[in-house]
């Protein structure tokens, strides 16, 4: 993916100097002077990230040998002045995050060498200009999240250079132009939150160069073009929530497939799922729910040895489930709800050991749930209800903690959960026969037996009333929140809580190393400055619940938090080598070989480019450094410390993710890191 590259090459400029940071930010204060325009001489202006505010002055429109202009990430606003249309050396444009308003100038479309405009994140309004789609070197245009309307320019394209274009989360409408791979160099397509509607263009089904597409949340109609699910460098395509029809494409070449996530969910596709699905080698997410599917689940579904999630929930899929999905080592998420899929729940399945999530409820499932399910450690919520299940519900492993819910809507089901199972081995008529002498009970017997459960009902809910008083009034009782089977519980966690385990310190808190009674090591860390008894907890719960779902091989994991009044201790996965700067200037620093390093960069940029573009909802790290990327003992890199990190909601609105000075994430020895 094209952000993981971009990520890649500050990374590899980071550690051939071994820095702790790279970048070229300052803190100036007011706004940008007007004298900068007599620099006529000037080529290349970068005032990027530098808290800047007020508007931007007209006389930089007189640079005219001016080729780079950034001007991102400060608080400008007011219009765009139309003098910058004056530029005409000007190659690079960047004005984004910002909170400019207003239209683009139409003059604009003066500027016949631009190849890069960026001015997304704002709050300009109108319709994107015709000329745009005029300017002869225009190479990538990103105008995402302001307010324009209107159409795409039809002729967008046409100068046959266009490598990357974002306009998503406008109110833009209007059809997909025909031309945007006109010249075989597009890389990156996103459209998505819009008002766009009508077909795709065939053509999009034989550019091969795209990289990434994101066409979600419009109105498009018509079928998916033949290919486009294939392309040879595609790797994530997106077209969820629209109201595409027809069947999905078989694939009709040989080429190997990198697409890593499909996204056609609640969508109106219809027929069978292709058997060519199978030859997705590298997907990692599967999503085809609140379609119209029909046919059985192809066994190629087997194939899929890289898939982490799988949902093909809401559609009309019939026949057994393939045993085959078994096959599928990686697979943590698996909903198949909703269908009219018959037959037993194939017990290979249990040969997935890290499955997380099992839904499987509202189908014709038959026959008795299978005792290895309670084997599965790693199944922490399943659903079995509505369906046709029946016999005993298995009382071992896992099944103990599956809610009550999840087997409901299954009649002749019995066990814990729903009527007690007198034996398994009794038939209907049997327990007709029972059920009426029961019925011959004598009336008092039942009268006392009564009685001594509501004696005992009152008893214990006297007992839970005391109990929870007491709880109330301790403000030492502490509540641990996992977010995956734990094989321990909060006294283990404040075992770790000694000076002598100490790993870290910052402002936000202490790290300690800890040992667990299963022998799995963690990382503790003990926050500072937030009480949860006061009011609220300035969203740390929240926060804290979207962390711990996050799940990617190269960003370090949060396994649990536990709190009490007092303190609040986040739970992370233990990383044995340190920080990536520990090693760097550290004594082990010249045997990190530089195929290493190399390897290092390229996994830190997938974890940033997951949590910046695909995460929900977005976080922005905003403080990369070698000091938060993390090692494990394969020297594999893993991305720590959200300290700065922002999430980005499809509302618009930017809110800061850390109410506490320092970060989620656990620090290496001798780290202090930055706050808002």
């Amino acid at each position: 993916m094209i952000c993981v590259v971009q990520y890649l090459a500050s990374l590899v400029i980071l550690l051939i100097l071994s820095s702790s940071t790279l970048g070229y930010y300052n803190e100036f204060d007011g706004g940008i002077p007007p004298e900068f325009g007599k620099l006529i001489n000037l080529v290349h202006l970068d005032l990027a990230n530098c808290s800047l505010s007020g508007p931007v002055p007209p006389e930089l429109g007189n640079l005219d040998k001016l080729d780079t202009l950034f001007l991102q990430t400060n608080e400008l606003t007011g219009p765009i002045p139309p003098e910058l249309g004056n530029l005409s050396s000007i190659k690079s444009l960047d004005l984004s995050n910002n909170a400019l308003t207003g239209d683009i100038p139409k003059e604009f479309s003066g500027l016949r060498r631009l190849t890069l405009l960026n001015l997304f994140l704002n709050r300009l309004q109108g319709q994107i200009p015709p000329f745009i789609a005029e300017l002869p070197e225009l190479e990538v245009l990103k105008l995402w999240h302001n307010n324009f309307t209107g159409v795409i320019p039809a002729k967008l394209g046409e100068n046959g250079r266009l490598t990357e274009l974002d306009l998503s989360s406008n109110k833009l409408t209007g059809l997909v132009p025909k031309s945007l791979c006109l010249g075989k160099k597009l890389q990156i397509l996103i459209l998505r939150i819009n008002f766009l509607f009508g077909p795709l263009p065939d053509d999009l089904g034989h550019c091969d160069t795209l990289w990434r597409v994101r066409l979600g949340q419009n109105y498009l109609t018509g079928s998916i073009p033949s290919g486009f699910l294939y392309l040879p460098k595609l790797s994530l395509m997106e077209l969820q929530n629209n109201y595409l029809s027809e069947q999905v494409p078989q694939q009709t070449s040989k080429i190997q497939s990198k697409l890593e996530q499909m996204n056609l969910a609640d969508n109106r596709l219809s027929g069978p799922l292709p058997a060519s699905i199978g030859n997705f080698s590298n997907l990692q997410m599967l999503l085809l729910g609140g379609n119209q599917f029909t046919g059985k689940i192809p066994s190629q579904i087997g194939q899929l040895k890289n898939v982490l999630t799988l949902d093909i929930s809401r559609n009309n899929l019939s026949g057994n489930i393939p045993s085959e999905i078994g096959d599928c080592p990686t697979l943590t998420y698996l909903d198949l709800s909703q269908n009219q899929l018959s037959g037993p729940i194939p017990v290979h399945i249990t040969q997935i050991h890290i499955l997380n999530y099992l839904n499987i409820s509202w189908n014709h499932l038959n026959q008795s749930l299978p005792k290895e399910i309670g084997s599965m450690k790693s199944l922490t919520s399943a659903d079995f209800s509505h369906n046709n299940f029946s016999g005993s519900i298995p009382e071992f492993g896992q099944y103990s903690f599956f809610n009550s819910t999840s087997f409901i809507g299954n009649p002749q089901l019995c066990g814990s959960y729903l009527n007690p199972c007198n034996d398994s081995s009794i038939s209907p008529l049997q327990l007709h026969d029972q059920n009426s002498s029961r019925s011959q009970v004598h009336g008092k017997f039942k009268l006392l037996f009564a009685l001594g459960l509501l004696v005992c009902s009152l008893a214990f809910a006297a007992l839970a009333i005391i109990k929870a008083r007491n709880i109330r009034r301790n403000s030492n009782s502490w509540k641990l929140t996992a977010f995956q089977k734990l094989g321990f519980g909060y006294e283990d966690i404040l075992e770790c809580i000694k000076e002598n385990n100490i790993i870290g310190r910052g402002g936000a808190g202490t790290v300690y190393r800890g040992l667990m009674p299963t022998g799995e090591p963690v990382a503790v860390k003990k926050l500072l400055g937030i009480s949860k008894g006061s009011s609220h907890d300035n969203g740390l719960s929240a926060e804290v619940q979207t962390l711990g779902q996050i799940r990617h091989r190269n960003i370090v994991r949060l396994l649990a938090f536990c709190s009490n009044k007092l303190s609040n201790l986040l739970v992370y996965e233990y990383m044995p080598n340190g920080s990536l700067g520990e090693v760097l200037h550290g004594k082990r620093g010249g045997f990190l070989k530089w195929d290493t390093r190399l390897k290092i960069a390229i996994e830190a940029a997938k974890g940033l480019c997951y949590l910046h573009h695909d995460c929900s909802p977005l976080i922005i790290h905003r403080d990369v450094k070698s000091n938060n990327i993390l090692l494990n003992s394969d020297f594999e890199a893993h991305v720590a410390d959200f300290g700065l990190a922002k999430f980005l909601r499809d509302t618009g609105t930017s809110e800061c993710m850390s109410a506490i000075a320092g970060s989620y994430g656990y620090i290496a020895p001798g780290t202090n890191p930055l706050c808002l």
